[in-house]
This record gives structure tokens, sequence and C-alpha cells, in this order.
């Protein structure tokens, strides 16, 4: 049985995925961070991941029968795209597969997370017509046009975006001025459960894209108050939640009824997911194909490799 390996190395998470005709083994790890810290320098990054990437192979790749690689080796697939934290996995699988004798197919991280997200879905026969992806991460808030490419499995183009802080930036910065362990997801939304409040936001939006970065002075004027760290930890999802059901009214007017796809770590938050579940027939990736991980990647290996049509 053919078995397609997948690298990613993002600002985030080290991953690695196997994929075969049945299923899809990974194990990921994400790169330490300082308490109170709100990210990592690139230098770290490419530090963790050259130590931490060996241990995961290793055991992944017990017993495996590798027939070709993919790689991210940039965040998106656009000129000037680059961050030092991808040179480690794609060394790696550059390395591999030269001493291998296997192919090499190199995408973008981007492509990754909405391939990863189409697998979780059961939808890869939307590679072959167009679809609206959204990547909601601390990185990007996309609204992408997606279709297919012979070379590149996919092509993306923009709709819309953040104009200012990204949306996995606003939840992190606003979980660590809580008191949260970064990256502050998971617990932010744990947090907001706890909230009984209900609130109606209008976010800032200029021809489809959102401006994020009044979320984080407005929670920060509510700490300020001695509002509840619950009630705040709701405002700021529901800020989020509300600039992208924004966006996704402008996608669909712009572009007709296209199937959705929704992918990104964001993207895992339930409280969102269930919101825009209930406004829109969309697909989201299931959280551990949302989040960064390698999954994508190894099916951008398979599908080039001609194993997936």
């Amino acid at each position: 049985m053919a078995e397609y390996l997948g690298i990613d190395t993002s600002n985030y998470t080290t991953s690695a995925a196997i994929f075969t005709e049945n299923s899809v083994r990974q194990k990921k790890q994400l790169l330490p961070v300082r308490d109170g810290e709100k990210g990592l320098r690139q230098s770290d990054a490419l530090f963790h991941h050259t130590r931490q990437l060996p241990e995961i192979l290793e055991e992944l790749l017990l017993d495996a029968d590798i027939s070709a690689i993919g790689v991210s080796n940039r965040p998106r697939a656009v000129e000037g795209s680059y961050m030092p934290c991808f040179l480690a996995g794609h060394a790696v699988a550059r390395s591999m597969a030269a001493i291998k004798g296997i192919p090499l197919y190199e995408t973008s991280h981007q492509v990754g997370h909405i391939l990863a997200a189409l697998y979780s879905c059961k939808r890869l026969d939307l590679i072959h017509r167009p679809f609206i992806a959204f990547h909601i991460s601390g990185g990007t808030t996309d609204c992408l046009y997606v279709t297919p490419d012979s070379e590149n499995v996919i092509t993306c183009r923009e709709i819309s975006s953040s104009l200012d802080l990204k949306a996995g930036q606003a939840i992190d910065r606003v979980g660590v001025m809580l008191g949260l362990r970064f990256p502050c997801g998971m617990e932010l939304e744990k947090l907001a459960l706890e909230s009984d409040r209900s609130y109606r936001i209008k976010p800032t939006m200029r021809v489809g894209s959102c401006c994020l970065s009044g979320v984080e002075n407005i929670c920060r004027k509510m700490l300020e108050d001695g509002e509840k760290s619950c009630d705040i930890a709701l405002y700021c999802i529901k800020y989020i939640e509300s600039a992208l059901i924004g966006m996704t009214e402008y996608a669909l007017s712009e572009y007709g009824d296209l199937p959705l796809i929704y992918a990104g770590g964001v993207m895992s938050d339930g409280i969102i997911r269930t919101s825009v579940q209930k406004r829109f027939a969309a697909d989201f990736a299931e959280p551990v194909f949302s989040s960064d991980n390698a999954c994508g990647t190894a099916v951008f290996a398979a599908i080039k490799d001609g194993f997936l049509k």
C-alpha cells in the first residue's frame, strides 16, 4: 500500500503525517513558549523545530514505506511569502527524498491547511471545481476563492482578509492579557463558556475585509473596568465570529452560492463554529485537522503522485 509523508514546520507546531488509502497517522508537538509571552522569534522557532522534528519522525516512520514526501516551504503561495521556520521541515524533507530516491512535492502552509480540511470533511472532490475557503489562524485571516490548478492542485485568490490584526493574534493577545498560556485559543474558549452575557457586535468591515485591532483595545478597557474574565473572553470570540460572518456574506454575494470550507486553528473554536453553521451551509475541518498539521502536505503528495485523483 502506498504511503505518503507530509511535513509542516509552522510558527506554532512541528508536525508530520503519513497518508494512506484508508487513514492518516500524524504526530505533532507545539513549540514551547514562555509564560506571559505572545509567540516566538523565528530564530527560536527554527531551533525548536530542528530539535523536535527528528523525534516525531523516528516514532512515525517505524515500519513505514514512503512513496513520496510533501512539505510546506512557505506560508502562502504568493510572491514574497516567506518565514524561516519552514526551512526546518523543507531541509529534512529534501534530504529524505534524496536519500530514498523518491519524489518531493513542495506546497504552501495555506494549501496544506485547505487540503487537510477537505480530507477531514470528505470533500476532496472540491479540488476539481471552485469553492470558497477560509484560513483563519494566528498568521492569516483570509477568505479565498479556490480553483483547480494542474500544477499546484489548487490556486487560492484572496477575496478579503483582516486589514490589521489577525484573528489568532487577537485571541492570543486577549488571552495573555487575561493570564492564559500561549497559544490561548482552547483556554479562551473554555473561559468564554462560563459567561452568561449576550453580545450584539457590529465589526468594522471594509469591502468584505475586517479590522480586528479594536477588539484588543476594547477587551483591555473591559479588564480595566473590572469586568469578569469570562465576559471579556466571550466578547473577543464573538467579535471575531461577527467579522467572519460578515466576510462570508460578502464572499457569497460576490461569487455566488459556492461550497464553503473553514480551516485554521481559530476555526477549532466551538462557539464560532456553531454560530457559523447556523447561518451557512458550510463544512469545517475537525479540530485535529483544523489547527496546524501535516495531513494536508501528505495529501498534496498523494495527489501530485497520482495516487489520489
